[in-house]
């Protein structure tokens, strides 16, 4: 059976990652997290101190640190059944996940250098087919012939609960409703008006709008759309 490239793109939170990951496991392809790589150049500018305390980026020094910056992923291990994002060889999953890269990621992925940077990677990555990647732009920019794209939606409250509850099981500690509601609305404002590569959907993309559905529901959907692209 071919191989295809499958792009789901979509809303902050919207749970593209989770069922990306879970599509690919299903499928036996391989998960690429795009979300995870702008996180580990947002984290690398933070640490470097490319981001000021107001969030405004230094674009020139972080362009000319790009060929420093090296991502690359660990596969699940048995312990948590999680893919680690690698930068320069550290493991830095934990560290993206926070809500201070969060607040900043959008910044640094307007930067036009950074995404031609991660996109010519991401396409390195997904050369030979059979792989699930997930992002804001993998079915307009990335992979504009993917033979499956996916545009993944729900309502901005919606997509808040569940990343407090993922923050929160995360670290178990409380995590503020409405901080993460204006991060993920601010977020989508930066995402869908940015120059370069706009959060849109594809005009091949199948919509996808999981409000009202659970995991199980969502997968079905997924793999039955799988399934009748390959049998074709």
């Amino acid at each position: 059976m071919k191989k295809i490239t499958i792009a789901i793109d979509g809303y902050s939170s919207s749970g593209k990652s989770t069922m990306a990951r879970d599509l690919a496991r299903r499928v036996g392809y391989t998960y690429i997290d795009s979300g995870a790589m702008y996180r580990a150049v947002t984290l690398y500018a933070m640490r470097h101190g490319m981001i000021s305390p107001d969030g405004k980026v230094d674009t020139v020094a972080l362009t000319a640190a790009l060929p420093d910056i090296h991502i690359s992923f660990a596969p699940a291990s048995t312990a948590d059944g999680v893919q680690h994002t690698l930068l320069n060889g550290e493991d830095v999953e934990r560290d993206i996940r926070n809500m201070e890269v969060s607040a900043h990621v959008s910044p640094v992925a307007v930067i036009p250098e950074v995404r031609e940077h991660l996109v010519k990677l991401q396409q390195e990555f997904g050369r030979t087919g059979g792989i699930v990647m997930d992002g804001r732009d993998i079915g307009t920019t990335v992979f504009p012939h993917a033979e499956m794209k996916v545009f993944v939606n729900a309502s901005a409250e919606e997509r808040a609960r569940r990343r407090q509850k993922e923050l929160e099981e995360k670290t178990g500690k409380p995590v503020d409703f409405a901080d993460i509601l204006n991060n993920i609305r601010e977020r989508d404002r930066i995402d869908s008006t940015r120059e370069v590569s706009p959060l849109r959907q594809a005009d091949d993309a199948v919509l996808l709008d999981n409000d009202d559905m659970n995991h199980q529901q969502q997968m079905q959907w997924l793999t039955d759309l799988y399934h009748s692209i390959v049998k074709d």
